[in-house]
């Protein structure tokens, strides 16, 4: 074999050799760059999960019943009465009520120069729960609205007097008036001092609806019979037709309880 058809033979070896380190080279940047692009799209798609799971979490964090913020001096289990009057009281009085229903404001016109009296010469502490039966019966966010504006008149060191209001302007049970926010505040204009910035946005931002709806799940789990449920230290007082209560019966009750 001549030197020339060697160096041929050689020649034509390195140029197949270097073809196939060129074609695995080109390879092996291929199975790279697929690679690197299935590692980017299922990052892209955990990306994306994450994304839908916070915004899944977020959306219901928004929805959800939040932390519970009870009004100042909100006592009791799960700090959900509100307190009137003289802690040292002998006579309690509990009352379960709702701003939209017409009994509560019966209860509340019939009894409320009784109650504020007692009140104030220290034989009576009341205390109330705020609860949205009317809102659940009928519909609509009246009865929390309201609740939460009694709550954060509470912050401002004057629930009682706005609480009286309330059951004064109260629309008919099938009006969902106190949904309005701006009734709301209207209303509180009634109230010597109550409307400031904070109490505005108190009542705008709703602070204090998860502590209603937290009234609400402990007269619910009460299996009270409906609105207004009232208990004088902790016995039942109020609905019985057979023995109805009248405010002199309610003052002679207390009068008992300063004696026992």
């Amino acid at each position: 074999m001549s030197q020339k058809n060697t160096d041929g033979k050689r020649s034509a070896r390195e140029r197949l050799q270097e073809q196939r380190r060129q074609e695995e080279a080109r390879a092996k940047r291929k199975r790279t760059l697929i690679a690197a692009a299935v590692v980017v799209a299922v990052l892209g798609v955990g990306a994306g999960i994450a994304a839908l799971v916070a915004g899944s979490t977020s959306g219901k964090a928004k929805k959800g019943a939040g932390p519970v913020a009870a009004p100042q001096g909100a006592t009791g289990k799960d700090e959900v009465a509100i307190p009137v009057g003289h802690a040292a009281a002998k006579a309690t009085l509990t009352v379960y009520e709702d701003f939209r229903c017409p009994a509560c404001a019966q209860f509340e016109l019939a009894f409320r120069d009784t109650v504020r009296d007692l009140e104030a010469k220290g034989k009576l502490k009341s205390e109330y729960h705020l609860v949205t039966l009317i809102d659940k019966n009928l519909r609509g966010t009246g009865s929390l609205n309201a609740a939460n504006a009694a709550g954060c008149a509470q912050d401002a060191g004057k629930f009682a007097a706005y609480h009286d209001e309330l059951y004064r302007n109260q629309p008919p049970e099938t009006d969902d008036a106190f949904a309005r926010k701006a009734r709301l505040l209207e209303l509180a204009g009634k109230v010597d001092g109550l409307v400031t910035p904070g109490f505005r946005t108190c009542v705008e931002d709703g602070r204090h609806d998860s502590w209603v709806k937290k009234s609400q799940d402990v007269f619910t789990a009460g299996h009270f019979a409906g609105t207004p449920t009232v208990l004088l230290n902790g016995k039942s007082v109020f609905g019985d037709p057979k023995n109805p209560l009248t405010p002199d019966k309610l003052r002679q009750m207390v009068e008992a309880a300063q004696k026992g």
